[in-house]
């Protein structure tokens, strides 16, 4: 009896413990995730995010990630589904401003102003599950007790989980800036986009960008005035009702500061 017959019968029985009808937590639904047709369901001609057929990055977990991922995310986590959020049951409180962060990352911005908003909810959107566990890593070190985060399509999420004019901010910072013209479609600032961040924020409600790529910069600046019901507030906006200091330097900030790179931040307010 060969030691490649014991390893093949070891994977087998890997492959067969994750196949078995046992859901891990935070694992997404088999097949392609849902995709609007915004168009159709706005009844516009605006621009939004095409996905095509992106691969998402893939990334495992460490030993103690999975056992915690595992034991916390029932609590805290989501993944996108077609019902809409019970903000007040899911952070046990009620009358709390809530806060959407799309592209979250590893979680490094969102574990450090979490704490300096306390009174807020935050919500953190990511596809990539390492990141996640990540966040999730912190939050459990620091005790951070207003973060949930949910694992899908930002814009997805926010189309299916969230009511019109139920969070009070939106914060995209430092999304993949598809820098290839032909990729430029993927881009998540888009005419589109923008609308529906405004139909989800509050009147009052706060829509903060920031990227440290030129090209997407330049981008953005041709959209700052494309919503109507979004009033472009520039950078800064001393009078600003939300935290908008980053508090750290992200991983993907840190690489433009490495470049050499400009960061530029936008500023929306929903009218």
């Amino acid at each position: 009896y060969c030691w490649g017959g014991q390893r093949r019968e070891k994977e087998a029985a890997k492959n067969s413990t994750e196949n078995s009808q046992t859901p891990r937590a935070g694992k997404r639904p088999l097949g392609r995730p849902p995709q609007t047709d915004f168009n159709a369901v706005f009844h516009n001609e605006l621009d939004y995010p095409r996905l095509g057929n992106v691969t998402f990055r893939r990334g495992t977990l460490t030993e103690n990630q999975h056992e915690l991922f595992e034991k916390r995310w029932p609590e805290l986590g989501r993944v996108l589904e077609d019902e809409v959020i019970d903000l007040a049951s899911w952070f046990g409180r009620s009358g709390a401003k809530t806060i959407v962060e799309i592209g979250s990352g590893t979680g490094t911005s969102t574990a450090a102003m979490a704490p300096k908003e306390a009174d807020t909810n935050i919500i953190a959107v990511e596809l990539y599950k390492p990141g996640l566990a990540k966040l999730l890593g912190q939050i459990e070190r620091e005790g951070i007790e207003n973060i949930r985060m949910i694992r899908g399509d930002g814009i997805e999420v926010l189309m299916r989980m969230f009511e019109p004019e139920s969070l009070d901010g939106i914060r995209v910072f430092f999304p993949d800036p598809w820098p290839k013209a032909r990729h430029h479609k993927r881009r998540i600032i888009q005419s589109g986009t923008l609308n529906l961040f405004a139909s989800r924020l509050k009147k009052g409600g706060v829509l903060h960008v920031a990227t440290d790529h030129a090209g997407y910069a330049e981008w953005i600046d041709e959209l700052v005035e494309v919503e109507p019901s979004l009033d472009y507030k520039g950078w800064p906006w001393p009078e600003c009702p939300q935290l908008v200091d980053r508090q750290v330097i992200t991983k993907f900030e840190g690489k433009g500061l490495d470049k050499e790179h400009v960061i530029t931040e936008y500023l929306w307010e929903k009218k």
